[in-house]
């Protein structure tokens, strides 16, 4: 059965989405487990990463999740957008959200500034970021267009689709929900006036006053359609745990990022951690959270008493 995305609400009003992210799987059974697990705790999205060298590959891993699960959004947290054409992506991501019964969610992005090895295996250059923002955004509106059911009727400087049409079109209409995550302001600003959720992509000892910059410069390029907008972030730390790979790679630990005031952690009780929640919510406007697959277990009770709240 299809499942809409949630309507769009005024700041501090909307309703709370909670979700997982998983990136990487030893067997197919293992994933399985997982994204049932996932669905069971009550979490509304999976979504995965993108990263060659390092997850599973995001769009073959969604399917076999969709196939898995029957009220669990899927999603990507987020595509590299130099690594595929917008047309064969509109083609993909129809056939995924109509298969799955109306329930996936596209992210997409410019690319993280570590990006440059990948777009080196797969003999592209990783060019400037002003560069590839504008790639993202002529991106964006192809795939808008398609998703749509439209031509996108003009070439650009990047792509030349004009008279690109696809089958199937997508189960959810007019659009399946499109997330854009990023951190500096012009891709930010290309977020508000294009996306329908947006993902701060901030460090993880950003503060509380990082993400209101942030905010602030979303709600200056968005103008009207700002209280149309869902607003993300990822958490890092949820009481006394971080990912290991965080832990391993960073030697952060969640005591290190409560301290400096990341805006990434989230600490003490169950009523304690609901109530940061709303606050944050009511302070920023942030109602889509997301945890990754090994602090799910950890979280879910703060999910079973907010979700949909």
């Amino acid at each position: 059965m299809q499942q809409n995305h949630p309507v769009p609400g005024k700041l501090g009003a909307r309703p709370f989405r909670f979700g997982v992210i998983a990136a990487s799987a030893r067997s197919a059974d293992e994933w399985l487990a997982r994204v049932r697990r996932a669905e069971s705790l009550g979490y509304h999205t999976l979504v995965i990463p993108d990263n060659l060298r390092f997850t599973l590959a995001p769009l073959p891993a969604l399917a076999v999740a969709a196939a898995a699960t029957r009220t669990l959004r899927l999603g990507t947290y987020v595509l590299a957008n130099d690594l595929r054409h917008p047309v064969m992506l509109a083609k993909d991501v129809a056939t995924l959200d109509l298969l799955s019964g109306g329930r996936f969610e596209l992210g997409v992005g410019a690319g993280r500034p570590d990006s440059a090895a990948e777009n080196r295996m797969l003999g592209l250059a990783f060019d400037a970021g002003g560069v590839r923002v504008g790639r993202l955004a002529e991106s964006l509106g192809i795939l808008k267009a398609l998703l749509a059911g439209r031509q996108p009727g003009a070439d650009g400087t990047y792509y030349h689709s004009a008279e690109a049409e696809i089958s199937p079109l997508p189960l959810q209409q007019p659009r399946l929900p499109i997330l854009v995550a990023g951190s500096g302001r012009q891709l930010l600003s290309l977020a508000a006036r294009e996306a329908d959720i947006i993902g701060l992509g901030l460090p993880p000892d950003s503060t509380e006053a990082t993400a209101a910059e942030r905010i602030e410069w979303i709600r200056q390029a968005a103008g009207e359609r700002f209280g149309e907008i869902e607003l993300n972030i990822n958490l890092m730390a949820v009481g006394d745990q971080v990912p290991r790979w965080m832990a391993a790679r960073m030697g952060v630990t969640a005591r290190d990022l409560a301290a400096r005031g990341s805006i990434a952690a989230l600490a003490g009780s169950v009523d304690q951690m609901c109530q940061e929640l709303v606050q944050r919510r009511a302070r920023l406007g942030l109602s889509y959270v997301l945890v990754s697959d090994e602090l799910m277990e950890t979280f879910a009770a703060v999910v079973e008493r907010l979700a949909g709240q």
